[in-house]
């Protein structure tokens, strides 16, 4: 999948990882660039379609998916991530309504376009949906709940030409992850890696120095030896 000449939609897409995602894309010569926000937005570059987009409202993915004419690539950026120790359960229940059913929603939303195109589906997640990081459990926890979901789309999807890419990056420098005083890899070259992996078919993405250390190590392992061999099941057991 190379992203020239390709339709790509990008949630999140005013700040960080979701602005240089955008940016990137246009770089590539991708042909239109749909900019999912919150709030909204305006571009230099016609290319770019500003979309009113919250995730978790359903009014707001169903319009859409009314503006899309076609896409290509769906990257499900949005995110929330906020400090918590799990005493308060409105705080899991919002990271879960973002990171999880709201990439879910986008998903299932544009997912005929992306059969029809045999398309590619990429969730930017976290080194922390594999190993939890207890300051935001809450985070941890939605993030590995997204990634059971990238892994279980991949199987599932695979049938109709859809490609399914999970972006498992480190610290990154946002302003998400402000508060962690640890080395960060700007967005920049985040989005240009993610990219470079998506182009290259590779299911997990590491995107960044520290995330790259497991990268090897994750795809030889034997967790995702499992994993491969449970999808096998889809074909084998098919859902009636």
């Amino acid at each position: 999948m190379t992203i020239a000449d390709r339709a790509v939609l990008v949630t999140g897409a005013n700040r960080g990882i979701g602005k240089a995602l955008v940016d990137e894309a246009l770089k590539r010569g991708a042909k239109r660039v749909y900019a999912g926000t919150r709030q909204p937005l305006s571009h230099l570059d016609g290319r770019v379609t500003p979309l009113t987009l919250d995730v978790t409202n359903s009014g707001q993915i169903q319009e859409a998916v009314e503006k899309v004419e076609s896409l290509d690539i769906l990257i499900n950026n949005a995110g929330v991530a906020l400090f918590d120790d799990l005493s308060d359960r409105a705080a899991l229940e919002r990271h879960l309504a973002v990171n999880l059913f709201g990439t879910y929603g986008v998903t299932q939303a544009f997912l005929p376009l992306l059969s029809r195109s045999r398309g590619a589906i990429i969730n930017v997640l976290s080194v922390a949906a594999l190993a939890t990081l207890p300051i935001v459990p809450a985070y941890s926890i939605s993030k590995a709940a997204a990634f059971s979901l990238s892994q279980s789309l991949r199987a599932i999807l695979a049938g109709r030409g859809v490609s399914v890419h999970a972006v498992l990056a480190g610290p990154v420098d946002t302003d998400m992850s402000r508060g962690f005083d640890v080395p960060k890899t700007s967005p920049e070259s985040v989005a240009q890696a993610i990219f470079n992996g998506v182009e290259k078919g590779e299911d997990d993405i590491f995107p960044d120095p520290m995330s790259q250390t497991m990268a090897e190590s994750w795809r030889s392992g034997a967790v995702k030896a499992l994993e491969r061999q449970n999808a096998a099941l889809v074909e084998a057991v098919p859902v009636k």
